[in-house]
């Protein structure tokens, strides 16, 4: 039906501006051309009006209402601004009007798009603010690089764009249309002080120039992200070669400017440039151009070039250790590694029941289930229903029975494309199945006597092994698999689980989904936005009605927060009877100064016998290229009503202090988070690979060692059937020595680069006042530590062990 309405209001359009253009009526061509945009502002608001509404359900409002009026006004002004640069460095004879024209619109739009994506660094310069951090190169704030510096750049981009239309537009002007030839061709006046013929090619030329002298000069504060040394940021050659020509190029962009603006240096341009004395005007603006880049190849890209070969390279490490110790600080505090609490852990090598009776939580809650394999007893054993599935295992901890212990849950969704084919129908994915339902947990280390995992949690209803366990609400409406979107409270009975050969039916008792208040017109723009014709004309919906969309939790908190990066594994927990998920939110940039950008593409080198073997591996690939990263934010979603909470916990980072600004209410404090939520908050795995893998490098804080990497460490690998994988960051309950209680951890294990010993390992603590600390143990260099993947072989070597694990 809208398919149909808009093809008939789009031909409508067609004919009203087809009759006007063939009876000439100005009146009829405007009136087709409103309509035309009428009909199409009317669908988009459909759109536009279904999502205000899901953001006004959730309480965002006017988070909603300040990226749209920001992004609109940012059009409107960028078109507008484009508009008038362009009509004001263009000819506007009567001869020219037609193709003046078409370039200050085609401008106007490209600069209003253009600006219309910017909103986030346009709000980010309003509200930003200087740090107390400051660089040593030109002694600015790191906030400048943060909030500042892209929108200059942007700015410097947007200028650039328009004056080169400006330009071509001014030469595209001095075609001349010729009667018998039916054909454009240049006009072959040469240039006249009076006539003034070639006045705005050569202004629009100068503007240019002084665009290109904007961009040195901004040019300046992008040297602080080099990479022309030995390390990310300015080295020797870019501090006292590159920095210099910087404004040596800025000044001949000024003066070139200048020339071409005042009538009696065009004239000296025109004689040194070309001999032709018709037609000379694009020849010697050509050549200044040509002119001007060989000037800036040879300053900015040869000279240096040669500076660094002759001067910087026989004696490298002399001449960049100022400047690699510029780069280690400013890595680190960008990774913030700088709060990492290095210490030395003696290996005794003793090991002995002692060691296991003095440390009972440790050794209670050592992991024997591999997370992929108790994946696949799930599915075998408790998805119950084909249309039932377990995305994935997390691993978290909970206090049962006045025991701290580690656990493995998985929440139990309803994948609606597992139904058979025949019941895929409308009414059943729209109206029946809506949710998921419970979740499983098993302690990581017990099996039943079957050798299956001992169920804390198990079965449709619940069945809890422990009261602390219980599950008042186990409907999953929000969750990894829910895709699409449904409707409660219809007409049609909802399904809510299977008993026996029977099932039982639901009725939505949450605040979850836009209510359909206003039934026609509701289902109306969410029939336009979603099912169409089958929405709009069912039967089913009542004025009790709500629909739920946006139901992926990623895709959810995406929707509402587009500025932060959110990690890859959210996982369920239970508190208080109800199911929550929690994702980790990271406020990321690739904009602070000296610091190196982490790289998602890990290479890891180690030596099995006497071969030499490589592994390349992609990880947290959303994170590829940022060279700033906190967890700044724990978001919580509620599975059962899609209600989403963002906490702040580390309010000292300026990126989350100027989102806070920006979007005043959307943010709440930690202390303001749930005591029972605050429980299991954990250091998140994507952001202590990420600072791994840089303190893997970055540990080397001595510029010389850093200079020759004498202690670069990689990965820990371990064998995984038949293959060779690096260790994934792995939760552990460990007693912090010097404590008297056992703690949630993540740790990483590191080997050598080359070797397959361990070397150290990096963890990130999860539990009450110490959560968020970094820790980093290292080995003794003299003492040999077996890694994991030569404690393996050494497994397999022993008959009674081997045996035991097949």
């Amino acid at each position: 039906m809208y398919t149909i309405a808009l093809i008939l209001l789009f031909l409508i359009v067609l004919f009203i501006l087809s009759r006007g253009i063939r009876i000439k009526s100005r009146f009829i061509i405007v009136s087709g051309i409103f309509l035309g945009l009428i009909t199409i502002l009317f669908f988009w608001y459909m759109g536009f009006w279904g999502e205000k509404l899901w953001f006004d359900q959730l309480g965002f409002t006017n988070r909603f209402w300040k990226i749209w009026g920001t992004e609109i006004l940012l059009f409107i002004a960028g078109f507008l601004f484009g508009f008038a640069v362009i009509k004001l460095f263009t000819l506007s004879k009567a001869k020219e009007k037609l193709v003046n024209n078409y370039a200050a619109i085609i401008g106007a739009i490209i600069n209003g798009i253009f600006w219309y994506s910017k909103w986030e660094i346009i709000l980010k310069y309003i509200y930003g603010y200087n740090t107390e951090i400051r660089e040593p190169i030109l002694n600015l704030s790191t906030g400048f690089y943060l909030f500042s510096y892209p929108f200059y750049k942007s700015l410097f981009i947007s200028l650039l764009i328009l004056t080169i239309i400006s330009l071509l537009s001014n030469l595209l002007s001095r075609l001349s249309y010729s009667e018998d030839s039916r054909s454009f061709e240049f006009d072959k006046t040469g240039y006249d002080h009076a006539s003034g013929k070639w006045d705005s090619f050569y202004i629009s030329s100068g503007i240019l120039a002084f665009i290109f002298a904007f961009g040195f000069f901004i040019r300046r504060y992008g040297i602080l992200y080099s990479d022309y040394g030995f390390v990310t940021g300015p080295g020797w050659t870019d501090i006292h070669v590159r920095l210099p020509i910087l404004w040596v190029d800025f000044f001949g962009a000024v003066v070139l400017g200048f020339l071409f603006i005042f009538p009696a240096s065009r004239l000296w341009l025109k004689n040194a440039f070309t001999k032709q004395e018709n037609n000379s005007e694009v020849s010697a603006v050509f050549s200044s151009w040509v002119f001007f880049f060989v000037f800036w190849l040879v300053t900015f890209v040869f000279i240096p070039a040669l500076f660094q070969w002759l001067v910087v390279e026989p004696n490298e490490i002399t001449k960049e250790r100022p400047y690699i110790t510029n780069n280690i600080n400013f890595t680190r505090e960008g990774f913030n590694l700088n709060k990492v609490e290095e210490k030395e852990y003696n290996v005794s090598g003793l090991f002995s029941e002692a060691v296991v009776d003095s440390n009972p939580d440790i050794f209670s809650n050592i992991r024997l289930w591999d997370y992929r394999a108790l994946d696949e007893v799930f599915k075998q054993f408790q998805e119950i229903r084909l249309y039932y599935e377990f995305v994935d295992v997390d691993i978290e901890r909970y206090t049962i029975d006045n025991n701290y212990q580690e656990v493995m849950t998985s929440p139990r969704e309803m994948a609606q494309n597992n139904l058979p084919a025949q019941s895929q129908t409308f009414v059943n994915k729209r109206f029946k199945y809506t949710h998921g339902y419970g979740m499983v947990m098993a302690p990581v280390n017990d099996f039943s006597q079957g050798g299956l995992p001992d169920l804390l949690i198990k079965d449709i209803p619940p069945v809890n092994k422990y009261p602390s366990l219980k599950i008042d609400e186990p409907a999953i409406y929000y969750g990894e698999l829910t895709n699409d979107y449904v409707i409660v409270n219809s007409k049609v009975r909802e399904f809510d689980y299977p008993s026996g050969a029977d099932n039982i039916y639901t009725r939505y008792k949450g605040n979850g989904g836009v209510p359909f208040t206003n039934l026609a017109w509701r289902k109306f723009i969410y029939g336009w936005k979603f099912d169409g014709t089958k929405l709009f004309f069912s039967g089913y919906p009542t004025k009790q009605s709500r629909i739920m969309f946006h139901r992926q939790i990623r895709d959810r908190v995406q929707t509402i927060a587009p500025f932060l990066f959110f990690d890859e594994d959210p996982y369920m927990v239970l508190v208080n009877g109800n199911l929550y998920w929690i994702i980790d939110a990271y406020t990321a940039s690739s904009y602070y100064p000296y610091s190196a950008p982490f790289s998602s593409g890990e290479t890891i080198q180690y030596r099995n016998y006497s071969d030499g073997q490589t592994i390349n591996n992609l990880v947290s690939e959303q994170l590829n290229g940022i060279n700033y990263i906190r967890n700044a934010v724990k978001t919580v979603v509620n599975a059962f009503d899609g209600s989403v909470n963002f906490y702040i916990y580390t309010p000292d980072d300026p990126l989350i202090k100027v989102y806070s600004s920006i979007f005043p209410g959307m943010f709440k404090t930690k202390e303001e988070m749930p005591d029972g939520l605050k429980k299991h908050v954990r250091y998140p795995a994507d952001m202590l690979l990420v600072q791994g893998l840089e303190y893997a490098k970055y540990h080397m804080t001595d510029p010389n060692v850093f200079y020759n990497q004498e202690d670069l460490w990689t990965r820990a690998t371990e064998n995984y059937y038949s293959q060779t994988q690096p260790v994934e960051p792995y939760y552990i309950i460990w007693e912090l020595p010097g404590k008297e209680t056992s703690e949630f951890v993540l740790m990483l294990p590191f080997t050598p680069k080359n070797r397959q010993v361990l070397i150290g390992w990096i963890a990130g603590m999860c539990d009450g006042a110490d959560y968020g600390r970094f820790l980093a143990y290292q080995f003794p260099k003299d003492k040999l530590v077996l890694g994991p993947q030569q404690f393996e072989s050494k497994i397999d070597q022993k008959p009674y062990l081997s045996a035991q694990l097949t």
